[in-house]
């Protein structure tokens, strides 16, 4: 059941597709204060709180406080508040269960039991708010509603289920197809390479570099006889600079964020000074949108969309004004409180959220104050490419992620989750974070593989990319500056083929598991909690997570780990697939377990009665036997397994052919 409760004059997200009619009485559960825009909840000390989406810590999010405020945030510590996107959706579990959803495009502050153990606390920056209140049988059933409620998630292409390889940058063409030939020679499987920002020229969206990529679109295809996709990015700021069409075009017509006399908005991000595009004006929205004609017409079909918060290096004013402070400074004694007053003016430069306050958009003719709507950015700029993407291409999926999001968003494209770094801590943030992003709708995600920021190591690689071959976006990613870390880089090639390969060999399950997913408004990874609610063991497991139906997957993120423990909340089968090409199976009891998992083992578990659909692998989608898997499983006595397959690119999502029902029996 879902009710729905107004406050104020509420700003349209368009994040619900079907409004519930307004109920006119009390919020349940909350106590509501208007005064100081605040809802309260009393909890006890066994409720578990889940959701948020993307965000630090834990799954259950008691104990910490946070802010949905779509950050620029390279830092993903215990210590962060918000990252890239506001997912202001979670479930209370206890005493009650229900789940609240908190239609708010503003910033947003969730207290869960920070300020006081017992008190979740919502508190909003204004008192216009859409909120919702979801009761179920269960956990997964709220979650069921709440997704029906925001619409069906984002569908990619097959091909974008396979191995991914990024660098911050990829200089030249001769440089992506030295990566490719190196994955190829080496036998390591490969399907797409991504391009950063210096594809372009000096940084400009929708442009090329034609001396290092000349004739892109002969590059392109040369890359697709290989079975590769190249991946663009497309930044959020349009370069200010005289004779560049897409600004002179999107000034002429009035689709720039302006400043409220009028005057354009300017701030800096890569190429220097930059105007933000209107995302929230519908006629800019279809002009952006229209804009990825450029690179779809050089035989693109993929896209991630970056800096969409929007990202602020600085704003024309203030750089001027901090440049006027610092010279104060000169010929002066930095004692201790000058020397943090001078770092403090430089620091206040990037992604102040004062300059928030100093644009404004033009939403359906309404002029709105950009901190209002902050979290609708980047949201908006991925749904003008998905919009976009019907028209120009709608017989095909393209591929689209995004960096900032808000729910709404998972209609349009998947995220990944952001700018990590090379820890070992990341490998656990980047399990924990995957429910929580399913339960919002976000079910096209994955990290940065090896960690985009800091140097890696080889063992770091192989233990996330153990991880990685799971989760629906697989890519490897790494910044400027850092150890390269493509897998062809390290000593343990044949184990690094291996594990990739070991993705393609799962892909069956995988997409399958994802489109049910997405068809039924489920949930492609869960909790222990969610399915073993009694089992208060279980519910306290965070390392530990299940993967469709039949899966549960526990891995290694300790360094130096020759193995870890587990915790079965039933009997369960473990199988191992070891780097000499072996398989090994051992059922196991209910409870505590340490399981050794060498440096190139893959290790999953299959739950009692079920099958996992695999293929003999490739090294590329494309030559993946998805029409004949071959299951393994753990039967009992008889287990059926609804195997959802197409061809990836076409539109026909429910037609009764793409399930077949596989079955095995026990032995006798």
């Amino acid at each position: 059941m879902i009710r729905r409760y107004v406050y104020g004059n509420v700003i349209e997200t368009e994040a619900v597709l079907n409004k519930p009619e307004q109920e006119n009485g009390a919020l349940p559960y909350f106590t509501v204060d208007e005064q100081a825009m605040t809802l309260s909840y009393t909890m006890e000390d066994k409720d578990q709180i889940y959701g948020l989406g993307e965000n630090v810590r834990g799954i259950n999010k008691r104990g910490w406080y946070y802010e949905s405020k779509c950050s620029d945030e390279p830092d993903h510590k215990e210590d962060r508040h918000s990252l890239y996107g506001a997912h202001n959706f979670l479930v209370v579990d206890g005493k009650e269960t229900f789940g609240i959803f908190v239609d708010y495009p503003g910033i947003i502050r969730f207290d869960v039991g920070y300020t006081r153990s017992e008190e979740l606390v919502i508190t909003a920056s204004d008192w216009n708010l859409d909120v919702y209140i979801i009761t179920g049988e269960d956990i997964k059933d709220i979650v069921r509603q709440f997704r029906h409620l925001v619409g069906r998630s984002y569908i990619a292409p097959k091909w974008a289920f396979g191995y991914g390889q990024s660098r911050w940058s990829y200089m030249s063409a001769d440089e992506v197809r030295e990566v490719v030939k190196k994955h190829r020679e080496l036998n390591i499987p490969l399907d797409s390479v991504y391009l950063d920002i210096d594809y372009m020229e000096r940084y400009k969206d929708f442009t090329l570099n034609n001396e290092a990529f000349p004739d892109f679109a002969a590059f392109n295809e040369e890359m697709k006889k290989e079975h590769i996709h190249l991946v663009p990015i497309i930044d959020a700021g349009v370069k200010q600079e005289k004779g560049y069409d897409v600004y002179e075009e999107g000034l002429e017509k009035g689709y720039f964020c302006k400043k409220e006399d009028g005057s354009p908005f300017v701030a800096a991000v890569w190429p220097g000074k930059a105007l933000f595009p209107d995302m929230l004006n519908k006629e800019a929205r279809e002009w952006f949108g229209n804009k990825y004609q450029f690179l779809l017409d050089q035989g693109v079909e993929g896209f991630w969309n970056d800096m969409n918060e929007p990202a602020i290096f600085y704003t024309e004013d203030r750089l001027k004004d901090v440049l006027e402070e610092l010279d104060r400074f000169k010929g002066q004694n930095l004692d201790m409180d000058k020397y943090y007053e001078f770092n403090g003016l430089v620091h206040s430069l990037s992604n102040n959220t004062e300059d928030y306050k100093v644009f404004y958009h033009n939403m359906n003719g309404e002029k709105i104050r950009h901190d209002r709507v902050h979290n609708l950015f980047g949201y908006n700029m991925t749904r003008a490419a998905g919009e976009a993407f019907e028209r120009l291409e709608p017989d095909k999926r393209i591929l689209m992620f995004s960096r900032s999001s808000y729910i709404g968003m998972h209609r349009y494209g998947g995220i990944w989750q952001g700018d990590n770094k090379s820890w070992w801590s990341h490998i656990l943030l980047n399990l924990k974070m995957m429910p929580s992003l399913n339960m919002c709708g976000f079910l096209y995600t994955g990290a940065d593989l090896g960690g985009f920021g800091v140097d890696t190591t080889e063992d770091l690689v192989l233990r996330w990319l153990e991880l990685g071959i799971f989760t629906p976006l697989m890519r490897n990613h790494s910044a400027m500056g850092t150890r390269v870390q493509e897998a062809y880089r390290f000593e343990k090639i044949d184990g690094f083929r291996h594990i990739i390969g070991m993705r393609y060999k799962l892909l069956p399950y995988l997409y399958s598991e994802y489109m049910k997913a997405v068809l039924r408004d489920g949930m492609m990874f869960r909790p222990l909690a969610f399915d073993y609610p009694e089992d208060r063991r279980a519910v306290k497991v965070e390392d530990q997570l299940l993967l469709g139906d039949g899966m549960m997957i526990a891995p290694v993120y300790e360094q130096n780990a020759e193995g870890r423990y587990v915790y079965l909340p039933e009997r369960m089968k473990l199988v191992r697939f070891k780097e000499d090409g072996t398989k090994e199976e051992e059922i196991l009891e209910k409870g505590d377990h340490y399981v050794e998992v060498a440096l190139t083992d893959v290790i999953f578990f299959i739950r009692p009665d079920h099958l996992i659909p695999m293929a003999t692998g490739g090294q590329c989608v494309d030559e993946v036997d998805f029409d004949h898997p071959e299951c393994i499983g753990f039967v009992d006595n008889v287990a059926e397994y609804e195997y959802y397959n197409d061809n990836g690119y076409e539109k026909d999502y429910e037609n009764p052919a793409h399930i077949t029902v596989l079955r095995m029996e026990a032995e006798k």
